[in-house]
């Protein structure tokens, strides 16, 4: 991998937008990016690691300020995982990190008007975890 000649400063800034823009509803691998990093900056963890989830993280919560800036008409209702965020509120936003679920969960969060706060510390939470599971597999620690 030495030829991809990444410095860590670089990467880091990878990190943090390839993490946001996989977080939005645009499609995108940053667990791929992040490990991929650390096979060339072993001793960048923390720093990664922290700007991983602080960039999925932000783009958890650009898809749940799009979600509460939706009007809440009736054909909304069918939004999907709208029951499941209603019965489980923000402590659902730990599994914001999962493909194909997370970023309708993080909409129908913002749609339902629930408290941006909590919202981002669960998002965070479940994020972080997913990272350092990928830190771990990536032998980081």
């Amino acid at each position: 991998m030495e030829w991809l000649n990444v410095t860590a400063e670089t990467g880091l800034w990878g990190i943090l937008l390839v993490s946001f823009l996989s977080a939005t509803l645009l499609p995108g691998g940053s667990e791929a990016v992040f490990w991929g990093f650390l096979q060339l900056h072993p001793e960048q963890l923390w720093p990664a690691l922290g700007l991983a989830t602080l960039g999925n993280t932000a783009g958890g919560m650009a898809s749940w300020l799009c979600g509460r800036v939706l009007p809440q008409w009736r054909r909304l209702d069918t939004l999907p995982h709208k029951d499941k965020v209603e019965r489980w509120g923000s402590p659902i936003l730990l599994l914001a990190w999962t493909p194909v679920v997370g970023d309708p969960l993080c909409v129908a969060a913002g749609w339902l008007r629930l408290s941006w706060l909590p919202c981002c510390l669960f998002m965070a939470a479940g994020k972080f975890l997913r990272y350092w599971v990928v830190g771990q597999a990536a032998g980081g620690w």
